[in-house]
Parts: C-alpha cells; sequence; structure tokens
C-alpha cells in the first residue's frame, strides 16, 4: 500500500491551482453546457497521483497471500481486482461529494450525516487504519535488513531487539528532523518504485515454470497453503483490501473535483478513478502474476514462514547477481518510504485524538505543543519498536488488523450510508454497492477466523 499522510496535501497543492475560482468565464461556461467536461491536465495529474499513491510497499506482500493457494485464487484475484478497487473507492469519493458545502471533507460530511459522535468514530477509525500500517513495516523493515545481511553480505545481525530500535528510532529519527525534505524525497521515490516493479516482473519471464499450474487440483493447492480453496480466498481478500488501498487520499480528491466541476463531479471523479484503477490493477497484476509464475506455492509458503517481502525472498531464491542484490535494496527503500509517510499519518492522527479527547468538555485546554510531539514520538518509537522486536506474522497482522479496519472505513460505512442517507439516495440499489459491501464484510470474516483458530 503506497498512500502516505503526505500524498492529499502535496495533490492537493498541484490540482488546487485550476480551481474553478480561477477559471476564465468562457471555460466556466463551457463546463456548464457539457454533459461530462472535457479531460484536462489536472486530470491527468490526479489519476497519475492516485494511481503512483496507490502501489507502494504494501504490494510486496500480495504475491506471497495470492501465490500460495495456487492458481484459482490468482484467477478471481484478477477477475475483481478492478471492479472490488474501483467501485469501494467511487463510494468513498460519492459520500464526500454528498456533503452540503464544496469543501465538506470526511470527517465534515460524517458528522454531517450521522452526528458528532459518528465524526469522532471516524477520527478513531483512521487512526486505526493507519497506525497498525506502521507497526507492519516496523517489522518488515527489520526482517528485510536481517535477511540482506545475512544472506548478501554475510553478516551476522544485531540481536533483533537492537536492531529494531536502530532502525525503528532512526526512520523516525529521520522524519522527525526533516518533515517536509522526507515528504518531497518520498514523492520522488513513487515512480521510479514502480518501474523497477515492472521491470523486475519482466526479468523473471525466463524463469517462469509451470508449478502454479499444478494447483487446479484443490487438493494440491491445501497441501501447500494449509487452508481450504475458501479460507485462502477469505485471508487474500483483506491483503487486496490493503494493497489496493488510497482511501486518505480520497477526501481531498472529492473536495477539489467537486470545487473544479460542480454537479459534474461525480462523472468526472469516476472518470478519473477508473484510469487510475486500471492502470494500478493492471501493473498490480503483474508483477504478481510475474512472481507466481517464477515461484510455486511451496515457495511462497517459504516465504510466508520467513516473515519476509516477495523481493527479500526472490534475492535468497535466485543464484542471480541482479535479483540477489537490487530486490532486497529496493525492498529496503520502499519499505522505508512507506514506514515515514505512514509515521506522519499516525502521528497527526494521535496528535489530533488526544486533543479532541481532552477538549471534549467543550472548554479548550490543550493544543499542539512540543511536549504533546515528543509524547507522541515516544508513543511511537516505544511501541513500533515492542512490535519489531516480537517480530509477529506480517500477513497475520494485515489479514486481522490493517485490511479489516480499512475496509469498515472505505468498504462498509459508504454502502450503509449509501441506503440510509438522503442525499445518497440515486445510487441505491445496485448491484456494485451489495459486491462492495460484501466484500467488507469478507475483510472482517478474517478476524473472527483467527479468533476461532486461537483457541
Amino acid at each position: 500500500m503506497a498512500l502516505t499522510a503526505e500524498s492529499p496535501k502535496r495533490s492537493h497543492r498541484i490540482s488546487g491551482a485550476s480551481t474553478r475560482a480561477g477559471q476564465s468565464p468562457a471555460t466556466q461556461d463551457s463546463e456548464a453546457h457539457s454533459a461530462v467536461p472535457r479531460w484536462n491536465k489536472t486530470d491527468t495529474l490526479w489519476t497519475l497521483s492516485l494511481f503512483g499513491t496507490a502501489i507502494g510497499a504494501g504490494v510486496l506482500f500480495l504475491p506471497i497471500n495470492a501465490g500460495i493457494g495456487g492458481i484459482i485464487p490468482l484467477i478471481i484475484m484478477a477477475v475483481i481486482a478492478f471492479p472490488m478497487t474501483y467501485w469501494a473507492h467511487r463510494g468513498l469519493t460519492r459520500f464526500v461529494l454528498s456533503g452540503k458545502t464544496a469543501d465538506s471533507d470526511l470527517t465534515e460530511t460524517v458528522t454531517e450525516h450521522f452526528g458528532i459522535k459518528a465524526g469522532a468514530f471516524i477520527n478513531v477509525l483512521y487512526f486505526l487504519s493507519v497506525y497498525p500500517i506502521l507497526l507492519v513495516y516496523s517489522v518488515t523493515i527489520t526482517n528485510t535488513v536481517n535477511s540482506f545481511l545475512e544472506h548478501q553480505l554475510g553478516i551476522t545481525p544485531l540481536p533483533r531487539w537492537l536492531m529494531s530500535l536502530i532502525l525503528v528510532g532512526g526512520l523516525i529519527l529521520i522524519v522527525r528532523m526533516g518533515k517536509d525534505i522526507i515528504v518531497r524525497v518520498m514523492s520522488y521515490l513513487v515512480y521510479p518504485f514502480i518501474a523497477v516493479l515492472v521491470l523486475l516482473a519482466l526479468y523473471l519471464i525466463p524463469s517462469w515454470n509451470g508449478a502454479i499450474f499444478q494447483t487446479f487440483d484443490p487438493a494440491v493447492a491445501a497441501q501447500a497453503s494449509g487452508h481450504s480453496l475458501a479460507v485462502t480466498l477469505m485471508l487474500l481478500v483483506p491483503v487486496m483490501v490493503f494493497s489496493f488501498n488510497h482511501s486518505p487520499m480520497i477526501s481531498s480528491f472529492a473536495v477539489d473535483r467537486r470545487q473544479k466541476y460542480g454537479e459534474h463531479a461525480d462523472a468526472k471523479t469516476g472518470q478519473i478513478l477508473r484510469r487510475a484503477e486500471g492502470l494500478m490493477v493492471i501493473v498490480v497484476m503483474f508483477f504478481v502474476f510475474s512472481c507466481a509464475l517464477a515461484l510455486s506455492p511451496a515457495d511462497m509458503a517459504e516465504a510466508k514462514a520467513q516473515n519476509v517481502t516477495i523481493l527479500s525472498y526472490l534475492a535468497n531464491h535466485f543464484d542471480n547477481p541482479i535479483i540477489q542484490w537490487i530486490a532486497p535494496v529496493i525492498a529496503m527503500i520502499a519499505v522505508a518510504k512507506s514506514f515515514l509517510g505512514h509515521y506522519l499519518g499516525a502521528a497527526e492522527g494521535f496528535e489530533g485524538l488526544v486533543i479532541k479527547g481532552a477538549n471534549a468538555g467543550g472548554k479548550r485546554s490543550i493544543g499542539h505543543s512540543k511536549k504533546l510531539s515528543t509524547a507522541t514520538l515516544l508513543f511511537m518509537l516505544i511501541t513500533a519498536w515492542l512490535v519489531a522486536w516480537a517480530d509477529p506474522s506480517i500477513l497475520g497482522m494485515i489479514e486481522t488488523l490493517c485490511g479489516p479496519t480499512i475496509a469498515i472505513l472505505l468498504f462498509l460505512m459508504p454502502m450503509w450510508a449509501i441506503h440510509t442517507v438522503p442525499a445518497l439516495q440515486k445510487y441505491k440499489g445496485k448491484a456494485s454497492n451489495y459486491f462492495v459491501f460484501f466484500m467488507g464484510l469478507v475483510a472482517l470474516a478474517t478476524i473472527i477466523y483467527s479468533i476461532v483458530q486461537a483457541f
């Protein structure tokens, strides 16, 4: 998942320069008489921004969970990936667009439709959708660096408690020392990372083999994954939700396009989302299939057991100097980039919750301060370090924490709103709504499944 807290701000600056206020009267009149306004440069920028921020380190786990169950889950994923991602993000976009004013963001729209308590709940949910991802990347960066030291450099890593503290503490220190620089550098790394994924997928083509096709027999696939086909598909959904998510960007995207296009905002945002999600699905699915065809379900199971990204596993699996050295370096850069971005989002969300909680009585008692920033840093550092030291299953965390939490905000809440909010009644009864709601329930079901398995 590439979405980071800085993306909406950056993209809003890019596209906000061409809002309706800055257009000539002739341009406004032309748009007013057009069913769907013509495509322009800012639409292209939003398409590329949504596409770029949706592809990140989260994609490095998708081939493992998709390929571990064999060819059937891969085919099903290829079929549902686009409608699942597009309809979900379109639903959230429509929800934001349903606000009374053109500048109403997600939280304000929730408060308008459901009340102040629901608005506060969305703030909590947003934090819970970002903070666990930070923990996931804390474990990932530790495992990625340890694997690189051990397999590529032949160096025995430091004790895990110390290595995780150095890596997590170092990354947090970097972002605290130069927030603006970090945001700018991360935005420049998006497209080189995408290019590397495509090139690596192409490079793996000579290594494609037929092992994956032996899993058309569900019994063979179950032997490799340890689960039935139904359970494998269920566990795949939250990882898909995690990997294809760019929901935090939707609020600023919807507001910006509504300010520009007015009554045509729904049609135009749908058009932009279709192109962005189409690009994303093509790139991600090509990478996933290339990895799955170059390995076997047993290899994917081994990668999951090793608790590493697919790039680290490829580096250790193939006796190829290019893959051995480039893949883990790219993985480290991608994971570090995602960690830094999600730290910004998690820290801002945490501080916001603390301030709103302390001021809930109506009398302002605290605000943003150096003391609060220090407390936030210590909380993030200690919790991320302890989780990285404990080394829980990365895919397990995505399946039971990240994916389900994102699904509530992205899949379930907008669909519930469509069937209860008068301003959204025109979208009621569509088959796409039921599909998105069902996929959200499947993502949530992994929590129940994990609890049952624990006992």
